[in-house]
């Protein structure tokens, strides 16, 4: 893999953690049952302060959203950002909004 590819794996290994399973869970919410069903909660996102590593599960404070607030940022640019456009336009193609990739459309949805 080159650094690029790299880069979108841990993106999307990031972003894995804060999307629905095929169980409609998250593995950001453990086993926090209010998180995972509630139709009231179940949609809004909490950004830990670190992570369990063995199921993703959400440790620490979720006021003090830190480094993980980045994590929508980078499933946003990799989404629109493919090696090519960025050989071609260069840092401002970095903050062209184009239509998303196909390579990170389903993380992004």
């Amino acid at each position: 893999m080159n650094l690029f590819e790299v880069a979108r794996e841990i993106v999307e290994r990031l972003g894995a953690i804060f999307l629905r399973d095929n169980d409609g869970h998250r593995p950001v919410y453990g086993g926090a049952e209010k998180f995972q069903n509630d139709p009231h909660w179940r949609d809004y996102i909490l950004f830990y302060e670190y992570f369990h590593g063995d199921n993703g599960a959400g440790i620490g404070a979720s006021h003090q959203t830190g480094w993980t607030g980045l994590v929508g940022s980078m499933v946003d640019l990799f989404g629109r950002l493919t090696p090519e456009s960025f050989l071609a336009g260069g840092r401002s193609s970095v903050f062209n909004r184009t239509a998303p990739s196909a390579s990170l459309r389903a993380i992004s949805s």
